[in-house]
């Protein structure tokens, strides 16, 4: 049985008024009246009683506002509501609280949203009408459009039989009849994996189920087995000596020191000290725990389903990260995220640009513009409710014709990464036993996701659009949060964790992910399909075993475990299930109970063996170029393009809508001081709270110069990531590792080898030479976008993208140098130039602004100059020398002095002598190097110091001034002034379209409004009181060195969550300083009776997302 109830209104009246502007664009005979929330439940009884009823009101909040709006009798009715045969996040989280609630009859709870719609003169919507509204109101990759309020409760519960498994006639129909499954299925399998495929089922005497080939598909796509970076190549007719991966591989033969685990699991390793940790022990009382603790390190993209559904594909791409860290070793915990965009231009309505010029897209695809509305805000909030601060990252579009072909990223980059820590005594994973028993921890299995690794794997275009489709999936981070916290329990039990070895289910689902696990452990296995737990009876074996449902981690455990990791996932109110056992020999072996057959028969050595290896034979192109013609370009024309440039504009828009200081470790973010200006160069993380010790992370990366010279891109991107990451106190360069993460359109003419010689460029001679290791990374080599514009072909393909991270630990976090200025007059601002003046303008933003490209690219042209650049950084920041730093990048010279001038409400006079043609590049240019800024009496020491190291383009490039000008003088003439508030105000431009958009445009003017306010003071501390005189416990509140101070008798505390809370060890640690005894309590430890609350002193309750917050 069903219930309808309408709710209150489900748009705000911001949103609202959004939504009738963009129907009276389309369809201006079509009036919206209203939007209502309809919550549809599906019971296991005929009707709830009276009682129960009015409390399943309450718990979705319905009261007198609810209900229809009035005069609604004659509207059409549009029913907005999940993906038939898919259920939502919301809904497994509102299910779950009205079944805790004691709504024992409700099954499930799914909601949608009603649109009252009158056509014209009141009548009825048409069919054209409804045409034109329909995809204005629903996103057609994640929602579905239904016109019958009242029937609609039998489309959403709808529950099919469960279906056959299926097979392919390999024995008869050999190699044909695979490559029609192979078109038919969307595998992307290879001619020679056809072969190898149908070489060893004749040997097996049998025919391969359609699990099987699926399966094989996910477990050898490019996404998977990285089957470019692990070919043999050759080039211009010449055999290559190394793979890709063997380039990259060498960086850490030369550099391993450091790494502890490189290349082997789902994150890297890299050494971090010996610190304090505090968390919960057995008995839930929180303490400190004195141990050595390592850094990981991992960076992904999630390109393809950002490109399709672009809210679900980043938030699954930061939770596919976040589980990565969690799964390796035998457990661990994340700490810190970053993400970053790559699209083609932006086309903001109204804000057009003069570089941007409409070139189309697939109707498969969505908009640039809508990447960057929804995607960030994906990532943000899985990031968010998981309960991880996302610290860093980048934005770039472009999109422009080179050569005769277009260029961008229609296809995007969303990239996805953070730091986390793990035990040293937990970084390895352990051989399994016989008899191991395999668990599936998380979410249940749904039909979403299907086939994306081979799918990712395709150009965008290549598949057919229902498996494009097929390939989206959803996220739900409150219950990776409690599969998270499980995770937790067992690695604090130190030597005693349950946990064997363990793997995310990312992409090839649990065809993936369990293979991979007993293949690790040196084991075969056999599973039992109908196991897998499931929230569609309807599933066939292959959607069962091959779909990418998020949330889910599949472990081994030994069996004299299994009680007490049943206690931990009953606990935390975390989904589990024992779906097989690992077995002595080589088989894989997934039955099927409901039908009594095998879905999977085949020995590990086949699905994970060696198919053929793949050659590439390709040739070198020289790129056919113009120089920059700059020479008749204005000065105050420059600087408003270059500052609207996204690339370089005001990035607020993607960072406030995240929490970054969730989980209390938060030492540098994005904002920099007092009017909290997004400025950063580097983040930083502490490693515990009685510590100073810290990880870093930067970024880098130069994508644009890859179209002029591709190795040069390569090598910028790790120089911009490593003067980035120069902002914090690092005591050696051989301390950074760097995670590098590949983007090409493979096949594309002359990508490959372009590709080839920047991996040799990065991994066989810069890295090397720098004495710094890549032990992680990914590559993603499907770039390019397809389709047909009527009867014209159409291409846009994304230029060779090298995404560089640096992570490195940190000896005092309180040591990071940032952008903000010192108010200081006796100062003075130093451009370290390690562009040697070459001013080279190839791929620049200001080149990009006027449609240009550039025919030489800025490059580094010394590793030994870099190196040296990094430790004179590094020893004047040690002995406190340097007020300030920025690194210099997009938009030059010009763009870093006016990043410190926004950060610090300060005017710059800014000193140039070269003539107007060489001002430009001057000013524009993005070679490397940093502005420092130091005081007048050290000026002299630092042009010593800079000489002796070899830098000998070190000059003066600005002071101070009291006026909040910005001011340029060329050979002491003026040739440039404008306020500071008004470039700031140019350069928030971006931001302030894009919030206006998105969010409340009240709120987004008054934000940009703020910037008018030349006397607003920041942020800034006002005590109501003298400290001197506090009480002394509370003096040792806020020093831990005088914690004798604190009464020895410490009140038990009762630091209360429920599923979902990520707050709660911040909470405890800060009741821990106060002089309490802070104690974990589960409210599931209530409700059964093994904790009550009579036994504290005090309860805290904690914030961070119980239930996602649906309700």
């Amino acid at each position: 049985m069903f219930r309808v109830s309408v709710g209150t209104a489900a748009l705000s009246s911001f949103r609202l008024e959004k939504l009738r502007a963009a129907l009276l664009a389309v369809a201006p005979t079509v009036v919206l009246q209203d939007t209502r929330h309809c919550y549809f439940s599906a019971l296991s009884v005929r009707s709830l009683p009276v009682a129960q009823a009015g409390l399943l009101d309450k718990v979705l909040g319905l009261d007198k506002r609810a209900g229809e709006p009035k005069q609604a009798t004659d509207a059409t009715r549009v029913l907005v509501v999940p993906r038939l045969g898919t259920i939502s996040p919301w809904s497994t989280k509102a299910t779950d609280i009205a079944q805790h609630c004691g709504l024992t009859g409700v099954q499930r709870i799914e909601r949608g949203v009603v649109y009252y719609l009158y056509g014209k003169n009141g009548r009825p919507l048409g069919k054209a009408e409804q045409a034109a509204v329909w995809p204005l109101l629903h996103d057609r990759m994640t929602e579905s459009v239904l016109t019958d309020v009242e029937s609609a409760p039998e489309k959403i519960f709808q529950h099919g039989k469960p279906c056959p498994l299926s097979s392919v006639n390999v024995l008869k129909g050999g190699s044909k009849a695979l490559e029609q499954a192979n078109r038919e299925m969307g595998l992307a399998l290879s001619a020679d994996e056809i072969g190898y495929l149908v070489e060893n089922f004749k040997k097996l005497k049998r025919n391969p189920t359609d699990v099987e080939l699926m399966m094989f598909a996910q477990a050898n796509s490019e996404h998977c087995r990285h089957k470019i970076f692990n070919a043999d190549w050759v080039i211009d007719g010449q055999v290559q000596d190394m793979s890709l991966f063997g380039m990259i591989r060498n960086t850490h033969k030369v550099s391993p020191q450091g790494t502890v685990v490189a290349y082997s699991d789902n994150s890297s390793v890299i050494e971090g000290a010996r610190v304090e940790r505090f968390y919960p022990r057995p008995d839930g009382s929180y303490a400190f725990s004195d141990e050595l603790v390592h850094t990981l390190m991992k960076v992904e993209t999630h390109n393809h389903p950002t490109a399709i559904a672009p809210f679900a594909g980043a938030a699954t791409g930061s939770g596919g990260e976040i589980r990565d860290e969690g799964a390796t070793g035998t457990g661990s915990r994340p700490k810190a995220g970053l993400t970053g965009f790559s699209v083609s231009n932006l086309n903001i309505p109204g804000f057009e640009q003069p570089w941007e010029s409409p070139y189309g897209k697939p109707s498969r695809i969505v908009t640039a513009l809508q990447i960057m509305l929804d995607g960030p805000l994906g990532g943000a909030a899985f990031n968010n409710e998981f309960g991880r601060p996302n610290l860093t990252g980048y934005f770039r579009t472009f999109e422009e014709n080179v050569s005769g072909e277009m260029r961008g990223y229609h296809k995007p980059i969303m990239l996805a990464g953070g730091v986390g820590n793990i035990s040293a005594i937990h970084t390895h994973k352990h051989e399994l036993p016989v008899g191991a028993l395999v668990v599936h921890l998380g979410g249940p299995g749904m039909l979403i996701g299907l086939g994306g690794g081979a799918a990712s794997s395709m150009d965008t275009g290549s598949n057919a659009e229902n498996l494009d489709f097929d390939s989206v999936q959803r996220g739900n981070p409150e219950m990776q949060r409690r599969a998270q916290e499980v995770i937790d329990r067992c690695w604090q039990l130190g030597a005693a964790n349950p946990i064997l070895s363990i793997h995310d289910v990312g992409a090839g689902g649990m065809s993936n992910a369990l293979p991979e696990l007993v293949h690790g452990g040196g084991r075969g296995a056999r599973f039992e399909l109908r196991k897998i737990p499931l929230d569609e009876t309807g599933m066939s074996p292959k959607q069962i075993w091959c779909n990418e449902s998020q949330e889910r981690y599949v472990l081994a455990i030994a069996p004299e475990r299994l009680a007490q990791f049943r206690a931990f996932c009953e606990r935390e109110r975390c989904p589990f299930a024992v779906v097989g056992v690992a077995t002595e020999d080589d088989q894989l072996v997934v039955h099927d109970a409901e039908f009594n057959n095998d879905s999977v028969n085949m020995p590990l050595s086949v699905l994970l063996g060696k198919p053929p290896k793949m050659t590439r034979d390709v040739a070198r192109e020289i790129p056919r170029l113009s120089a920059c013609d700059i020479g008749k370009i204005e000065l105050h024309d420059a600087v408003g393009r270059v500052l609207r440039l996204p690339s370089v504009a005001n990035k607020t828009f993607l960072i406030s809508i995240g929490d970054r200081t969730v989980g209390g470790m938060t030492a540098r973010d994005q904002m920099v001081g007092p009017w909290q200006v997004p400025v950063a160069d580097v983040a930083v993380t502490l490693m515990g709270f009685n510590t100073n010790r810290a990880e870093a992370f930067a970024l880098g990366e130069r994508t644009p110069l890859a179209l002029v010279n591709a190795p040069a891109s390569g090598r910028m991107a790790v120089g911009e990531a490593l003067t980035n990451i120069a902002a914090a106190r690092i005591e050696k360069i051989g301390d950074i590792k760097l995670s590098a993460n590949w983007m090409a359109a493979a096949g594309h003419h002359g990508e490959d080898a372009a590709l080839f010689d920047t991996v040799r460029a990065v991994g066989m001679e810069l890295c090397p030479q720098l004495g710094i290791g890549i032990p992680v990374g990914k590559d993603s080599m499907s770039m390019k976008t397809v389709w047909k514009d009527g009867k014209e072909d159409k291409s846009v393909t994304a230029p060779l993208s090298l995404i560089i991270t640096a992570f490195a630990p940190c000896p005092d976090a309180r040591d990071t140098l940032t952008p903000q200025l010192a108010a200081d007059l006796d100062t003075t601002l130093l451009l370290v130039d390690l562009g040697q003046g070459k001013n080279r303008m190839g791929g620049s933003a200001l080149a990009q602004v006027y449609k240009q490209v550039g025919d030489v690219a800025p490059d580094v042209d010394d590793a030994a100059a870099l190196k040296a650049y990094f430790e004179l950084i590094q020893k004047l920041n040690a002995a406190g020398t340097l007020l300030s730093y920025h690194d210099r990048s997009d938009g030059g010279a010009f763009v870093t002095l006016c990043e410190m001038s926004f950060a610090s409400h300060v005017g710059l006079n800014i000193h140039l002598d070269e003539q107007h043609g060489d001002t430009l590049r001057a000013l524009f240019n993005e070679e490397l190097g940093a502005v420092v800024q130091v005081r007048n009496r050290d000026v002299k020491y630092v042009l010593q110091l800079a000489t002796e190291a070899g830098l000998k383009s070190v000059r003066k490039i600005a002071t101070l001034n009291e006026t909040g000008m910005i001011i340029v003088t060329r050979g002491g003439e003026e040739i440039y002034a404008e306020s500071g508030a008004t470039l700031q105000r140019i350069w928030s431009e971006t931001t302030y379209q894009m919030q206006k958009l998105r969010d409340n445009p009240v709120c987004a003017q008054q934000e940009f409004d703020r910037l008018l306010d030349v006397a607003d003071p920041g942020l800034h501390v006002k005590l109501s009181y003298d400290p001197n005189q506090a009480p002394a416990t509370f003096r040792a509140v806020l020093d831990p060195l005088s914690s004798a101070l604190i009464p020895r008798a410490r009140p038990k505390i009762a630091i209360l969550r429920e599923q979902g809370v990520n707050g709660q060890v911040e909470m405890a640690a800060a009741f821990d300083r106060a002089g309490f005894a802070s104690v974990d309590v589960h409210m599931s430890d209530i409700i059964s009776g093994r904790v009550k609350l009579g036994d504290f002193k005090g309860v805290a309750a904690c914030g961070g997302f119980s239930y996602g917050d649906v309700l």
